[in-house]
């Protein structure tokens, strides 16, 4: 009986054509496009780390698009509201500046901001 479909046919004949690479993506990950678009002082960073702040892919989203208003506003420097957690960005440099949480929020005076962005 003869096998009508090639492949197959090579298959029963050992001769296999090697399967498709796998295609990965190498685009760049949320992080690096984060990071392209927003980046974190070392202050932030230390106030991010030593205050448990973690922020997910959606939040910094969320971030981001509040900077965008601001700076549709002319804002240079803002308060963003991201859930329980307070961010001030410099809007002209794309920068976090600093990051508070809930916690540390009571009685907490921001300066230096013409503007507040609660997303």
């Amino acid at each position: 009986m003869k096998i009508q479909n090639t492949r197959v046919q090579e298959l029963m004949q050992g001769q296999v054509a090697p399967a498709p690479a796998q295609v990965q993506s190498t685009g760049p990950d949320f992080g690096t496009i984060l990071q392209d678009q927003l980046k974190l002082s070392g202050h932030a960073q230390t106030r991010l780390q030593s205050r448990n702040i973690e922020l997910g892919a959606d939040q910094w989203e969320r971030v981001m698009n509040g900077v965008n208003k601001a700076a549709e506003k002319g804002a240079r420097d803002s308060l963003v509201m991201v859930d329980d957690v307070a961010l001030v960005v410099s809007v002209k440099n794309r920068t976090v500046i600093t990051a508070v949480d809930k916690a540390n929020l009571k009685e907490n005076v921001f300066t230096n901001i013409d503007s507040a962005v609660v997303v």
